[in-house]
This record gives structure tokens, C-alpha cells and sequence, in this order.
């Protein structure tokens, strides 16, 4: 598939339901706001309370998040389906608006089948368009092109135009991403005549954006800067600042490619400022990697023109204004989580760091880019190996047709020769009988014990029985992160088949604690390792388990360094972090087929991991709550992180 533009591309994704954050937008909100206040508790508030939420999906998500919920809750409490569904729908946009995409597609899912329930074909079709957007922006284009058909299937019949002008829309996205650039400008242009016979400026600019994006992959540049620039101008009319922020983007990689770097610089900035502006981190971790790349170009290009000092100047204050602004687009997309951007944004700072002069740091760099791209090649893998398991299922399923085929057919021939082969035909039939039962057992437990190394044992039921395995909430869950001190360093001492042979020892040691503890592995990323415990099967005990187990692994890793500093060989040293929480856990998500956990507990727990010490266990004051009766705790003080406060901190000693 062919590479779009670095990592710009998804800034000019198509999203439905696009409004105009405009001042007469700001006086509806004002109205509604005026009769919430006024509103009983009934289905009018619901209402209210889901159109401001809808208002404040660009301005405001946080607040749009929490309209949606209290709308949820009161619709729940009047037992009203439809406004259940509403609700859910709206948690799931500003969860897609703000790139929480493993959030989003849940509950996009769960309004689909809460309007099917109660055969509201509208809601119907907007929760199958959402679907394909979240599809979409994965680059699943099979799955979201379905979803897409499916809905348009229910708008034609609805005769819904403006929905059908955005789906369209979509479909032609798909088939750009695929370098079918005929077949999508064939979806735009239906697209845009729709938006412009409906009178639809937002839909055009949208439209207008993307036809632009094709002559732009084609080099026709200039006719793409009409397009944006048509678009651009809609976009500010309407005051749409995320229309604006892509549309900025966009120009920015035309300029970049033109090699008209300050033009292009400038742009992306633009579109940075806006970003930073609506809160949406995602553009922000984009447009800054964005910028960087453009001002390593200046750097090479710089420098390949002449050999001066002055010259050789500017060359390496460009490669600081690059790692500047890498570092900062790292740090939110490491926040954000895309594998792919982070495997990219890494790509590039390793390479600054080389025309530094920085080499150990390029090489660190580097091996971040590959643990990123290694993880999304796992990622496919585990894919994969479940497929295989389904496969098997289906293999089985197949084989034991075809036995009661066989010994039906047996059956028969035995009576017709019953006479003449009388005992032997028995035994034939027996043997036959005996073989193939033999042999779809044996299927049936490799597949079995395929599935179980996948996933846990309750979820992987639940898949052979229904084709799936819906994404749960657990209100009470305790994570464990744990990574070795010192690891870069250490293991460039070490062969690779030692490296591996000694993070294989330790950790098939932590498979056998964890599983003492009936603790969940979730997954191993290079040399760290995560478990869960409370889940899939929720219990009370998880808290006191989770910390026995974490000291039974110190207490390993503590005989494991003496064993291996006697035999004179390098030694690793763990760090462990603990924290108590919320999380949602399943096998739906971003691009991965695997039981997996996400919220905010996860990425306290890995900041517990982070903040602690070698040889030492560091759990949070949630986890210290919940365990104090049953170890000795020493308390460290607290752990400012941005946006969510302090969190204390403490050290467990041992047990009481």
C-alpha cells in the first residue's frame, strides 16, 4: 500500500456530523444552557442534555463527556431505550473526536445494537457510519468500506442526502488510501454535488479538501492549493477550527513537497496553534513530528549545498529546532498511543541525533522505532495465531460431519454384509470409529490450547461460542508493570541469543508467579512485562495478590542476580510499579486481536513502574488503601502528573 505524505494524511479524514463552531452555534448553546436550567427531570432534559453535548464535540469534548453522561444516567433511571442509545452514541464521538478510538468503537457498537433493539433505522445508520470511521482512521479499509455500504443501503432508503454526501465521502477516502485515485474522485465528486445542491458549506469544504489530497498525491500541486484554498476559506466563514487545522496541514505537505520549507513551517504551525487550541492532542503530536521533519529537510539540504561554516551554522540550528519539536510530538503521541506514529516520530529523531553527532542516542532512538514497529508485527501475529484457532474450530466442526458421514456409511454396509462379513465388519467399524474420535479430540485440545495461550480461558469461551468477545468494565483491577534497570546498556554486553535466553528465564519465572496469584499476563513490550489481576473474572482479592506476587518476583530476580554475579555474568536489576483502578479490558481496539486493558489506571500503574527503584516495590495510595492491613508500607511522598494531580506513593516493605 502506498505511504501517504509522512504521517499528515489522517488530518484529512472525513468525519461526519461536522458543525460549525460559529457564534450563532455559540447562542444555541446559550438557549439550550438557559432551558437545562428550567428542565424537569424527564425525557426533555435528556434531550437537552444530548444537543449541548453535541454542540460541544469541537469546542469542548471534556464537557461534551460529561453532558452525555448525565444524560445517560437519567435515561437510564426512566428506563428510556432510545435515549440510552443517544446517549452511548455521543460518548463514543467525543471519545473518536478526542482519538480515544479503543473507547470509542465499544460503544459505537453498543448504540448500534441499542437502536436495533428498539428498530430505529437512523440510528442504525449513523452507529454503522461511526463504526467505519473508527475503522477508517485504523486503516482497516475492508471493514470500514461494509459498514459504510451497509449505512448507505439504509439512507437511500431513508432518502437521508446530507448523510449520503458524507458517506460518500468516506468511501472515496477509502479507495484514496488504496492509490485508486479514479474510483475516489469518483465518490467525491458525487459527494460535492450533494453538498452543493443541499447547500452544505461545511460538506464542501470537506469534500473540496480531499479532491485536493488527490491532485496533491498526483504532483499536481497547483490545482490542489485551489482546492485547499477553496476549502480554507469555507472552513474560516464557518469557523470549523478543525476544518481549519487540517486544511493547514494539507498545505503544509504541498509547500514541503515544493521544498518551499518557511511556507510550509508556517502552516504547520498554524495548524499546531488551532490544535493546541480545541485540545486535540492527537493534530498536536501530528502537526509537531510534522514540523520536525520539515526542519531535518532543511538541515540535508542545507548542508549538501556548500561546506561553509556559516552554512554548517544553520544546518545544525535546524536539526535543534527538529529535535525540539520531536521531543514534544513524542511525548503526546506517547500519550495517545499510535504505534505507527510513534514508530515513525522515533524514525526521525534517531536520524537527527545522527547528524548531531549524538550516536548512542540515535541508537537508542532506533531501538525504540523497532520495539514500535516489532510491537504492531505482534500485534498482527496474535491476529493471526487466533484465526488459526477459529480455523481449527471450524476444521473440527467439519470432521465430525464428515465422521457421522462415515458412520452412517459404515453402518450400512455392515448390515447389507452382515452375513458374509458378520464379525468383521464389526471390528472395522469399530477401529474407524475409534480413530476419528481420536483424532478430533486430539484437534480439538491443540486448538484449545492455542486459544488458552491467546487469551484467558472465559474469553476465549466466549469466542467459540458466539464469533466474539464483547469489551467489559471492571471497576476494581490491579496493574503491574515491571522493566529492568539499565537495560539498553546491559544488554549491549550481551549476545543475542544470551539476551533472549536470560529475559525468557525471568519471564516464564513471572508466568509461573502470576499464575500462583491467578493473575492475568496481559502482554510483554521488549524488556517490560504487564499483568492484571481482578479480570476476566472480577474479584476482591486482587489488590493483596497483585503485591505477593510482585514480591515473590523480587525475591527471584534477587536470587537470579546473586546466581548469575557469582558466575561473573552482567546482571539486571527490576523495577516494579503497582496501581489499583477502573479499566475497560477485551479483544476490540486499535489494529490488535488480543486481550488487552486501556484507561487510566494502566498508565498510572506503568508511571508507578517508572517512578520507582531497583529491587523495589512501588505501588500507589489507591493499591496502599486496599493492601495496608496485609503489608508494611513505607510512604515516598507524591507524584505530580499533568492533567490527573498528585498521586502518592509508597514502598512495600514486607508482609505483616
Amino acid at each position: 500500500m502506498k505511504k501517504i505524505n509522512l504521517i499528515t494524511f489522517l488530518l484529512t479524514i472525513l468525519f461526519l456530523n461536522s458543525l460549525a463552531e460559529s457564534s450563532e452555534k455559540k447562542s444555541i448553546t446559550d438557549s439550550l444552557l438557559l432551558k437545562l436550567s428550567q428542565a424537569s427531570e424527564d425525557t426533555t432534559k435528556v434531550n437537552l442534555l444530548n444537543d449541548l453535548s453535541f454542540n460541544y464535540q469541537f469546542s469542548d469534548p471534556d464537557e461534551g463527556l460529561k453532558m452525555a453522561a448525565e444524560a445517560l444516567a437519567l435515561s437510564e433511571k426512566l428506563n428510556w431505550k432510545n435515549g440510552i442509545a443517544n446517549s452511548n452514541k455521543l460518548l463514543g464521538i467525543h471519545h473518536f473526536r478526542k482519538s480515544e478510538f479503543d473507547q470509542a468503537l465499544p460503544l459505537f457498537s453498543l448504540c448500534l445494537k441499542q437502536y436495533q433493539e428498539i428498530g430505529n433505522e437512523k440510528g442504525i445508520a449513523k452507529s454503522l457510519g461511526n463504526i467505519g470511521n473508527v475503522y477508517l482512521v485504523q486503516s482497516e479499509y475492508p471493514k470500514a468500506l461494509k459498514y459504510y455500504l451497509d449505512e448507505l443501503k439504509i439512507l437511500e432508503k431513508l432518502n437521508e442526502k446530507a448523510e449520503m454526501a458524507g458517506i460518500l465521502g468516506n468511501i472515496g477516502i477509502i479507495y484514496f488510501n488504496l492509490t485508486d485515485f479514479p474510483k475516489a474522485l469518483e465518490y467525491y465528486n458525487q459527494s460535492l454535488k450533494i453538498n452543493q445542491e443541499l447547500g452544505n458549506d461545511a460538506g464542501s469544504a470537506l469534500t473540496l479538501g480531499n479532491i485536493g489530497g488527490i491532485y496533491a498525491d498526483q504532483k499536481d500541486y497547483k490545482k490542489a492549493l485551489e482546492c485547499y484554498h477553496q476549502s480554507l476559506a469555507i472552513f474560516e466563514k464557518l469557523e470549523n477550527k478543525n476544518g481549519v487545522a487540517r486544511t493547514y496541514s494539507n498545505i503544509a505537505i504541498v509547500y514541503r513537497n515544493r521544498n518551499e520549507f518557511s511556507k510550509a513551517i508556517s502552516n504547520y504551525e498554524k495548524a499546531l496553534t488551532i490544535c493546541k487550541e480545541i485540545g486535540n492532542r492527537y493534530g498536536e503530536g501530528v502537526n509537531y513530528s510534522n514540523i520536525a521533519n520539515v526542519y531535518l529537510s532543511i538541515a540535508k539540504d542545507t548542508a549538501s549545498n556548500t561546506s561553509s561554516q556559516s552554512i554548517k551554522a544553520t544546518s545544525k540550528n535546524a536539526l535543534l529546532h527538529a529535535k525540539a519539536y520531536v521531543d514534544s510530538g513524542l511525548s503526546i503521541l506517547n500519550e495517545v498511543g499510535d504505534l505507527n506514529l510513534l514508530s515513525t516520530g522515533y524514525s526521525v529523531k534517531s536520524e537527527i541525533q545522527s547528524f548531531l553527532g549524538d550516536y548512542s542516542g540515535a541508537l537508542e532512538s532506533f531501538k525504540q522505532h523497532t520495539m514500535f514497529k516489532d510491537s504492531i508485527f505482534n500485534m498482527e501475529k496474535d491476529k493471526k495465531l487466533t484465526q488459526t484457532a477459529m480455523q481449527y474450530e471450524f476444521d473440527i466442526k467439519e470432521a465430525a460431519i464428515k465422521t457421522e458421514q462415515e458412520k452412517k456409511d459404515i453402518r450400512q454396509k455392515n448390515i447389507r454384509n452382515l452375513i458374509s462379513l458378520g464379525l468383521i465388519a464389526a471390528i472395522i467399524f469399530s477401529i474407524v470409529v475409534y480413530r476419528q474420535r481420536n483424532k478430533i479430540s486430539k484437534a480439538r485440545k491443540r486448538s484449545d490450547e492455542l486459544l488458552l495461550n491467546i487469551l484467558p480461558e472465559e474469553v476465549a469461551e466466549e469466542l467459540k461460542a458466539n464469533g466474539n468477545a464483547e469489551a467489559r468494565q471492571f471497576e476494581e483491577v490491579t496493574v503491574m508493570f515491571t522493566d529492568f534497570k539499565d537495560f539498553t546498556s546491559i544488554s549491549e554486553k550481551l549476545t543475542p541469543t544470551a539476551l533472549v535466553k536470560e529475559i525468557d528465564t525471568c519471564f516464564k519465572a513471572f508466568d509461573q508467579i502470576i499464575t500462583k496469584y491467578n493473575i492475568e499476563k496481559i502482554k510483554t513490550i521488549g524488556d517490560s512485562y504487564m499483568c492484571a489481576g481482578g479480570l476476566p473474572v472480577a474479584n476482591t482479592t486482587n489488590p493483596s495478590d497483585v503485591v505477593n506476587a510482585a514480591i515473590e518476583i523480587q525475591q527471584f530476580m534477587n536470587n537470579h542476580f546473586s546466581r548469575r554475579k557469582e558466575e561473573g555474568n552482567s546482571i539486571f536489576e527490576i523495577r516494579i510499579g503497582i496501581h489499583t483502578g477502573p479499566v475497560v479490558a477485551g479483544i476490540v481496539g486499535i489494529k490488535k486481536f488480543a486481550y488487552d486493558i486501556w484507561g487510566d489506571t494502566v498508565n498510572i500503574a506503568s508511571r508507578m513502574e517508572s517512578s520507582g527503584e531497583a529491587g523495589k516495590v512501588n505501588i500507589s495510595g489507591n493499591t496502599y488503601n486496599l493492601v495496608k492491613d496485609n503489608f508494611h508500607c513505607d510512604y515516598r511522598g507524591k507524584k505530580k502528573e499533568k492533567k490527573k494531580g498528585k498521586f502518592a506513593m509508597y514502598f512495600v516493605i514486607d508482609k505483616i
